[in-house]
């Protein structure tokens, strides 16, 4: 069954300026502890050179989750913390984000830090597209041309895709579709056929679905 919970559907960025400092936000879907700090790890070596690269992960969803931030560096709790906080109240899950900072000068103080940590983890937060992860069947199935517009109605109907067609005395087709509407699936095509056609499974695998 797909997860309950929402997922970042892409990696994105945005930036903003306050007071002279520079934040470059950065989120990304991540499916367990070491790709989170793998993320985390690929971030702070692109800005290296930056002040403070904060992050914060959460994984999971609901009410069973686990979570982590960093100030790194920054006064305490007014960076790690504001910056986990906008990503556990996103309804997110399996989510990774490190706030960027390029001091400009000015200090902002602890209120301005909590703010400036704040608003730059929504800029992310709210303009990344959702997405659920779904396990899923790749499948081929070999069938008459006589049959073909039928079956396409068929994977439709059970939220299908089809990968490929390939023409020759028969038709192969290469289709991929939620796990859970296999047995129902097989049973219409073989209904369809009086026996004949058969699901071949080549592999199962997760993908994102945006929604």
């Amino acid at each position: 069954m797909p997860n309950s919970y929402l997922i970042p559907a892409e990696e994105i960025r945005r930036e903003q300026i306050v007071v002279n400092s520079r934040f470059i936000a950065t989120l990304a879907p991540v499916s367990g502890t070491d790709e989170a700090r793998a993320f985390i790890a690929r971030i702070r070596k692109e800005f290296a050179d930056a002040t403070h690269n904060v992050p914060a992960y959460i994984l999971g969803g609901g009410n069973n989750v686990t979570d982590y931030c960093s100030d790194d560096g920054e006064p305490s709790g007014t960076a790690g913390r504001p910056t986990l906080a906008v990503l556990k109240g996103s309804g997110l899950g399996d989510a990774a984000v490190v706030i960027t900072r390029y001091f400009g000068g000015t200090k902002l103080g602890k209120g301005g830090l909590v703010k400036a940590y704040t608003e730059s983890t929504q800029m992310v937060v709210n303009a990344v597209r959702r997405a659920r992860r779904q396990q899923v069947h790749v499948a081929m199935l070999a069938l008459p041309y006589n049959l073909l517009e039928r079956v396409r109605i068929l994977a439709e109907k059970y939220k299908g895709n089809i990968l490929d067609e390939s023409f020759a005395a028969d038709i192969t087709m290469t289709l991929r579709f939620p796990v859970e509407n296999i047995d129902i699936l097989q049973a219409e095509l073989s209904q369809l056929s009086a026996g004949k056609l058969h699901l071949e499974i080549v592999e199962t695998l997760e993908i994102l679905l945006p929604v």
